[in-house]
């Protein structure tokens, strides 16, 4: 097996993690806190992961170009171009959705948040859930891409 197939795998696989664990553990224990521990969390996450996230999500975008190029037209071609796709769209939601957001967020006075900033929430939230399961749904397509290629 191609070890830039295992370092593509590897990649997009702590992405989805780190997207579902955000998406599915993090945010739902955040939305049971008081206003205000809810306010600084969110804030300290957004300033934590703006730097996580671009950590994974460039190697990762570039491992699985780099694996459409090195594993060819052969088998299980389908499921890395689908899982290259879903993995564009978690880039794109991410970038036309989360992070204007958390931009504003990161900007945001826990003492005192803009009016709306439970709306703003509940959009980043709706917009997170596309993302996270791009994100899941790219590992799973590239791992049963690799398990083609490997067949």
């Amino acid at each position: 097996m191609n070890v830039v197939l295992v370092v593509q795998l590897v990649l997009v696989g702590l992405l989805a993690g780190e997207e579902f664990i955000v998406r599915w553990g993090v945010q739902p224990a955040m939305a049971s806190l008081p206003d205000d521990a809810h306010l600084r969390t969110r804030i300290a996450l957004v300033k934590s992961l703006k730097v996580v996230v671009p950590m994974l999500m460039v190697p990762a975008v570039l491992a699985t170009v780099a694996v459409l190029v090195v594993a060819g037209a052969g088998d299980g071609l389908g499921w890395r171009v689908a899982a290259a796709a879903a993995l564009g769209v978690f880039v794109l939601a991410s970038f036309l959705g989360t992070v204007p957001i958390n931009i504003g967020v990161n900007d945001w006075d826990p003492l005192d948040p803009p009016a709306d900033w439970k709306r703003v929430v509940v959009r980043w939230e709706q917009i997170d859930v596309l993302r996270s399961s791009a994100a899941i749904v790219a590992f799973v397509l590239s791992a049963i891409g690799v398990v083609q290629v490997g067949a």
